[in-house]
C-alpha cells in the first residue's frame, strides 16, 4: 500500500514538472515574440496607432480594447496583411479610414506584432503563434 502511494506521488510530481516545463517554453516563446513585435510595431504600426496604441483621434483606431482584439482574433492577421477597407467600431467610436496592406510581412512577423499588441496597452490576448497566423491567413486569402 505504501509503495502505491509513493508511485502515485511520483507520477503526480512527474506530470506537474512536465506541464511546468511546457508552460515555461510557451512563456519564453511569448516573450521572444513580444520583444520582436515591439520593434516591428514601432516601425510598421506606431505612426498611425500611436506608440502606446492610443490611435489618432477619429482617424486611426486605438489598439487598447482587449474585447475587440479577442473577438476579432481570427481576422487580425488578415487585417495586418491585407489592410482594412471597411468601417470599424471600437470603444463606441466609428473609424472609416482605410488601413493599408502590409503584403511583405511574413506570417512570423505578423505573429510577433499581434503578440506584442495583444499583450500591451492593457490587453491580455496571450500568445499568437506563427501557425495560428498561417491558418487565419489561409482562410482569408481567398477573399483578398
Amino acid at each position: 500500500m505504501r509503495n502505491s502511494f509513493l508511485w502515485a506521488g511520483f507520477l503526480v510530481a512527474l506530470i506537474a514538472s512536465v506541464m511546468n516545463a511546457c508552460q515555461g517554453e510557451q512563456e519564453i516563446k511569448k516573450a521572444q515574440f513580444f520583444t520582436n513585435g515591439k520593434s516591428l510595431f514601432a516601425t510598421k504600426c506606431a505612426n498611425c496607432h500611436g506608440s502606446e496604441g492610443e490611435g489618432l483621434g477619429n482617424l486611426y483606431p486605438p489598439l487598447t480594447d482587449t474585447t475587440f482584439l479577442y473577438t476579432m482574433r481570427k481576422e487580425l492577421p488578415c487585417i495586418v496583411k491585407y489592410g482594412l477597407h471597411e468601417e470599424l467600431t471600437i470603444e463606441n467610436r466609428k473609424f472609416d479610414t482605410e488601413m493599408p496592406a502590409n503584403p511583405t510581412l511574413t506570417d512570423q512577423e505578423i505573429a510577433y506584432i499581434l503578440t506584442y499588441v495583444g499583450n500591451s496597452f492593457g490587453n491580455d490576448l496571450g500568445f499568437v503563434s506563427t501557425e495560428e497566423v498561417a491558418v487565419h491567413l489561409k482562410n482569408c486569402a481567398a477573399t483578398n
